[in-house]
């Protein structure tokens, strides 16, 4: 599966999953290495970098600011191979 049709289908499972959810698409060319899709949801808020595989590369400062958002709220990277996985502790995180 393509990168931009897996995101497309995230997207649309994340404002299912979550009504009301504000998912946005960050450009990847304002702040090298932001995650692509920041999610806010009342008064919570995560970033999730989506990749096509588990073994796609990472583009330089994406480790760095998927565990610096991760210690400010939620931040994961995100791949077909681990998506229920990680919408589950995307759920947790936003019920607690």
């Amino acid at each position: 599966m393509l990168e931009s049709r897996f995101k497309t289908n995230l997207i649309k499972e994340i404002k299912k999953r979550f009504p009301g959810a504000v998912v946005v698409h960050l450009d990847p060319h304002e702040h090298q290495g932001l995650p692509d899709l920041l999610i806010l949801v009342g008064d919570r808020w995560a970033a999730l970098e989506g990749k096509q595989s588990e073994l796609s590369k990472k583009r330089p400062n994406q480790d760095y600011y998927v565990d610096l958002m991760n210690n400010m709220s939620f931040a994961r990277f995100i791949y077909p191979e681990n998506k229920e996985e990680v919408l589950n502790e995307l759920q947790q995180a936003f019920e607690s």
